[in-house]
């Protein structure tokens, strides 16, 4: 558990499937509370980069100031519970990666991480992004809140009045963020002027 006043570990994982915006505002996001983390670590699938260029365009993920591992580095420090990494998000999260994690199978560094988190009884959240969902998909998303972590499907809400898709999208990635204990400016329902 977090001491207070201590800042976070945070791992981000970047799934295969679509909705990449939201984990580059996740990425712009966090950048910007910088303040709040002492290390994020972003592990991505071949095909969260595809879908990053396809969505978003070419990345130049220099411009962040995260650590980046390959998807088969065991070396990485959150590949164990002693790093103390207390946060994982998986966004987006596709319903393959969710059926790893709900079933334990670690077979990468993305799925080791999120069974690390689980089983140290930290804070795993799933972004997940899929429509219309199977009875798999749901009794997935039901074994992985049994062991503790949060489900968080990438449903924006509209009561911000949001103007643009990165506004859409930011709906998402701000809750987001709450759950991960962030303290964030974010439209705040029934507050005065929403923030």
């Amino acid at each position: 558990m977090r001491l207070k006043g201590m800042k976070k570990k945070i791992v981000l994982g970047v799934a295969g499937s679509s909705g990449a915006m939201y984990a580059k505002i996740l990425f712009d996001r966090l950048a910007q509370i910088k303040d709040q983390w002492d290390a994020v670590g972003i592990v991505m699938s071949e095909n969260a980069i595809l879908n990053w260029e396809l969505e978003v365009g070419t990345p130049d993920f220099s411009i962040y100031p995260f650590d980046f591992y390959k998807k088969n580095d065991f070396n990485a420090p959150f590949a164990s519970g002693s790093a103390k990494y207390d946060t994982m998000i998986i966004c987006p999260c596709s319903m393959g990666m969710l059926a790893r994690v709900a079933t334990g199978i670690s077979n990468d560094l993305m799925t080791r991480a999120a069974d690390v988190v689980l089983k140290e009884r930290r804070r795993l959240i799933l972004v997940t992004r899929e429509t219309p969902l199977s009875l798999i998909h749901i009794n997935n998303m039901k074994t992985v809140t049994e062991a503790g972590g949060i489900i968080c499907p990438a449903t924006p809400s509209f009561y911000s009045n949001p103007t643009t898709m990165e506004e859409v999208a930011a709906t998402v990635t701000d809750r987001v963020l709450d759950l991960a204990g962030f303290d964030i400016s974010s439209y705040r329902w029934g507050a005065v002027g929403g923030l």
